[in-house]
């Protein structure tokens, strides 16, 4: 039922900026930011709730808590930048939304860089000599 009020609050606040729009433009956009913002600030529940289960599972199949911890923040680091990608691109800042992208892939790389490790470090074990 979640899934019917943001789409209701989305489609409430379309038909709201295609009017505003024509009038006053820059409220437009704070207006779309804002409800995009909200919509974020509802479903933060549920991420925590899906948080919780997988460190759960984590902690019962004994996975260190590092990968885990590493995992959920290239997670995070892809949806922030998403998110503030499709802003600027709302603003008309197709240029700067494709650099969010840009610093989002290169900051994931980084991120995965000691878990690409231990996995060859153990294919390397694995592997006879």
């Amino acid at each position: 039922m979640e899934i019917i009020q943001v789409v209701g609050l989305g489609l409430i606040a379309t038909f709201l900026i295609l009017i505003i729009k024509e009038q006053k433009p820059i409220f437009s956009f704070l207006l779309a930011a804002f409800v995009g913002v909200i919509i974020f600030i509802s479903i933060a529940g549920k991420i925590a709730e899906v948080l919780g289960v997988l460190q759960s599972l984590a902690h019962q199949a004994r996975v260190n808590d590092l990968f885990l911890e590493t995992i959920l923040k290239i997670i995070g680091i892809a949806y922030i930048a998403e998110f503030g990608a499709q802003v600027t691109r709302d603003a008309g800042q197709g240029a700067i939304a494709s650099k969010i992208e840009l610093a989002g892939k290169v900051l994931i790389m980084v991120m995965a860089i000691p878990i690409i490790t231990v996995i060859i470090e153990t294919v390397i074990r694995i592997l006879p000599a």
